[in-house]
């Protein structure tokens, strides 16, 4: 009776083992579905949710980091037709974004339009020196006209150039060449991002995200259209993905992100590089492939980004990305900083540029989960062309179209520690809970499991040897 009554515990034992184990097992598909529907109804756009309060205004500061292409030998240029040289000066930091989305509307499509202001504030703690730092660089006035007036017409934009004693380089302050000045040729304000405080971008209209989480922070449309109207070409005017802040829950790093960005005024992808920690976080690190940039030659899809063959020696040229036709037909040409996977032609005509990977490439850390954006690193280059000419003076001595480096920004951010902390306990130390108990569980119950019966196999085996004594 003892020995049965010994059996009958240890199978009651095991029994209780694997019930247990069930459980744990049970548990982690069921706790994923309540991490899955937690996460996808607080990611939706819309108030009360924790996207929502972040979406609408920045939690972290975000910083422009600007770096100016001083150019050291401007009258060899001019009088000889030298190689210009220049030398970096920065950075002068500005905290930009700080401002929440405005004029917010809710739509019975699921989706919400904004306005994004825009403003500047500089950060001298943060700069090698104030605003009123002046550097050597391309006119913008001068280099601008050469492409805005028709050949026909040189003649009469040399007599302006004369009349104003206006040259093809220009002393500026950083605050004047950023922000604006009056041009003493053009009689108006010219900058490189003026006008900018006060100014918009959008609007923009994104999906919410309520009925479908993979479609949240998509944009829909971008000043009211769904397609741009600058490249003349259905593939090139898509606007694909979001404004790169977040993505969809659940990232699959084996697919890429899709982005648009005004700035640049065209959709980009980035690709999974590598699983980092960030103050404790596990996140993807996506990067702008060298592909994005490259010439048609090298990337067909590229084709369509290519205005002008004359001055991209025949679409050849990788590196650069002509954006005059949403720049009110500015010769403005974007590109990594110092042409970062550019032609080497590029930093053969302008000597003193550095190019590097570590410091020049753009990024963005992604946490998997829920798809925030927790820190990220928007580096691009902005350049103007000019070219030769017979009749404008100050262009006689140059041999090439020239694509000039004017500055390159860094725009950045990173969640600060509270946002960390609070993103950890809220979310992390929840799910990293639900997954001790489930492995606990599971590990628990199949000990109890496979003790019981190693011990009910041992009795089983002692009854059996002792009935042959």
């Amino acid at each position: 009776m003892g020995c049965c009554n010994r059996r009958c515990g240890l199978i009651a034992g095991a029994v209780f083992g694997a019930a247990v184990a069930i459980l744990g097992g049970v548990l982690i598909p069921l706790g994923n579905s309540v991490i899955q529907g937690t996460v996808e109804k607080e990611a939706v756009i819309e108030p009360g949710t924790t996207a929502y309060d972040n979406w609408v205004s920045t939690g972290a500061n975000v910083y422009r980091q600007f770096w100016f292409f001083d150019v050291k030998n401007p009258q060899e240029v001019l009088q000889h037709g030298a190689n210009p040289v220049v030398l970096e000066k920065g950075p002068y930091t500005y905290r930009t974004r700080y401002l929440p989305k405005e004029n917010v509307t809710h739509n019975p499509n699921q989706t919400v339009s904004y306005l994004l202001p825009l403003g500047a504030i500089f950060e001298p703690s943060m700069s090698v020196g104030p605003e009123e730092d002046n550097v050597t660089s391309l006119n913008l006035a001068v280099a601008g006209a050469y492409s805005l007036v028709p050949k026909a017409f040189h003649p009469a934009l040399e007599r302006l150039i004369k009349s104003s004693n206006s040259s093809l380089f220009q002393y500026r302050t950083v605050k004047e060449m950023l922000w604006g000045y009056t041009d003493p040729m053009l009689k108006s304000l010219v900058g490189l991002f003026a006008p900018y405080n006060g100014t918009y971008d959008g609007y923009y209209t994104v999906f919410n995200g309520k009925e479908d989480s993979s479609k949240v922070g998509i944009i829909d449309r971008w000043r009211g259209e769904r397609s741009l109207h600058f490249w003349d070409d259905k593939y090139c005017d898509m606007i694909n993905g979001t404004d790169a802040s977040s993505f969809a829950p659940f990232v699959d790093k084996k697919k890429p992100l899709y982005f648009f960005s005004s700035d640049i005024c065209r959709s980009v992808s980035a690709s999974f590089q590598e699983s980092m920690d960030l103050k404790g976080i596990e996140v993807y690190r996506y990067s702008l492939l060298p592909s994005t940039l490259a010439s048609p030659t090298v990337n067909p899809d590229n084709k369509c980004f290519c205005r002008d063959p004359k001055t991209t020696k025949n679409c050849t040229l990788a590196g650069v990305l002509d954006i005059s036709s949403c720049q009110d037909r500015r010769p403005i040409y974007i590109s990594l900083p110092h042409f970062l996977h550019g032609s080497p032609y590029l930093r053969k005509v302008i000597l003193g540029l550095n190019p590097s990977e570590e410091h020049h490439y753009t990024f963005l850390d992604v946490e998997p989960t829920t798809g925030f954006t927790l820190r990220f690193a928007k580096r691009i280059q902005v350049n103007m062309m000019y070219g030769p000419s017979k009749v404008i003076t100050v262009l006689k001595k140059v041999k090439d179209y020239t694509i000039f480096p004017l500055v390159w920004l860094n725009e950045t951010a990173a969640l600060d520690d509270e946002t960390a902390d609070m993103f950890k306990r809220e979310l992390i130390s929840r799910i990293q809970m639900l997954e001790i108990i489930q492995q606990a569980l599971l590990g628990t119950g199949m000990a109890i499991f496979v003790l019981c019966l190693i011990f009910y196999c041992v009795v089983r085996r002692r009854n059996n040897q002792a009935k042959f004594v």
